[in-house]
């Protein structure tokens, strides 16, 4: 019989709480939680500490139907996800035979040599099925005990993931309740601007609003829960079309949707290309356009023009730099002009500024200029916004792309 399922997630490993790793995991289950109707109440990090994941494994199973662990089930001795999950459960790990053989095989094949430390890799318990691992040394638990579900993943994200998608979900229960969820992503409005506009909206019981500011801009997540996916639907989409009326201006995409996609859909449907010439980004914005797929049927290119004389070879004119200086409105429009010549493209963009710690031509960190150039359009804007390095060119890249594709959408009304 179907019912509604709570979930918690623990990760584990002392490097996550030392910040040396980013828990990109935890995001990756809950989503995919999420998207099965098993609602996630709680998410919590430990260490290498068998006493304090152990007591996190009880505590959760307090709360919670299903625990899933990521990380832990390495060879070291400071890998204690299976004795902790034994310990919680009261039985004894035993060396699988099979488990053991595969694990023999995977090093042979490898061409590496099998130590003691591995062995722990073949454990199993009594309440466990072994989750077979195709990519790592480490295979999962499956543990069902006392009518929970506690499940045991490597903690390398390209393992867990595969592991989750084989092994995990076709065991998972079904929910007597469903999630319809969607995110509309906007640019150019502020969150505490946005957030009065659609108030009337984020005190409802369901669905559920909420806003939350990212690189981009500011997403507002709609998410309601009914007992199956159509009704679910039904009650976010009549608020859903309210919230796209008030915010029509500023919205530029729906879910995994990013600004450079939304720029390709724009650049596709009139036929254009586009391309860029960067300084003060120091090619971050050619990085964050080509991790979009399929952007080879819009981009053309981009160069990196670092300095004043890569500026000048490229085509910007030297008396240009050396009337106005390097970081002005008159050399970032000639830099996009460039951009535009030198790919044969419709559009040019372009950067250049100062990203800091030292004021290049007594210009203080995070001054910058950017431009868009076009058929029968120029445009250009001043950036003073300091920060570090990082945040400096950050957020030019998401003023460019944010500009661009709100001069994509006027020009494709005019």
């Amino acid at each position: 019989m179907n019912k509604t399922i709570l979930a918690e997630i623990i990760s584990v490993g002392t490097e996550l709480l030392l910040g040396e790793i980013i828990d990109t995991n935890a995001a990756f289950l809950a989503e995919k939680l999420r998207d099965k109707g098993i609602f996630v109440y709680r998410k919590s990090t430990v260490g290498d500490n068998i006493l304090r994941l152990t007591t996190a494994i009880k505590e959760a199973m307090q709360r919670a139907d299903l625990i899933i662990i990521g990380g832990g089930l390495g060879p070291t001795e400071d890998d204690m996800t299976r004795e902790a999950i034994a310990s919680v459960v009261n039985e004894k790990p035993f060396i699988d035979d099979q488990l053991f053989e595969n694990l023999r095989q995977m090093f042979v094949a490898r061409g590496r040599e099998m130590t003691e430390n591995n062995h722990k890799q073949a454990w199993l318990i009594e309440s466990a099925i072994a989750l077979p691992n195709p990519v790592g040394t480490a295979a999962g638990w499956f543990v069902t005990f006392d009518e929970k579900m506690i499940v045991a993943l490597p903690g390398p994200p390209h393992e867990l993931k595969k592991m989750w998608h084989e092994q995990v979900e076709s065991r998972l229960p079904i929910s007597d309740q469903f999630i319809y969820h969607r995110t509309i992503h906007t640019a150019g409005i502020g969150e505490s601007d946005l957030a009065a506009r659609i108030g009337q909206f984020t005190n409802m019981e369901s669905p559920g609003i909420g806003t939350y500011a990212r690189n981009s801009g500011v997403d507002v997540r709609i998410a309601a829960v009914a007992p199956s996916i159509e009704q679910a639907k039904a009650i976010a989409d009549s608020v859903i079309m309210e919230i796209e009326a008030i915010l029509a201006p500023w919205i530029f995409g729906y879910d995994d949707e990013t600004l450079v996609s939304a720029i390709m859909k724009q650049l596709t449907a009139a036929g254009q290309t586009f391309s860029c010439v960067e300084s003060v980004t120091g090619g971050n914005l050619a990085a964050e356009i080509t991790d979009c797929p399929g952007i080879s049927s819009c981009f053309k290119g981009s160069l990196t023009a670092y300095t004043n004389d890569v500026k000048i070879r490229a085509g910007v004119a030297e008396e240009l730099i050396r009337e106005h200086g390097v970081v002005s409105e008159q050399v970032v429009l000639a830099m996009a002009e460039t951009a535009r010549k030198m790919f044969n493209a419709d559009w040019g963009l372009a950067t250049t500024g100062v990203a800091g710690p030292d004021g290049l031509e007594g210009k203080k960190p995070g001054t910058a200029w950017i431009a868009v150039v076009g058929p029968n359009l120029e445009w250009s804007q001043l950036v003073d916004w300091p920060g570090s390095r990082q945040m400096v060119k950050n957020r030019i890249c998401r003023i460019v792309f944010q500009s661009f594709f709100k001069l994509l959408k006027e020009a494709k009304c005019r």
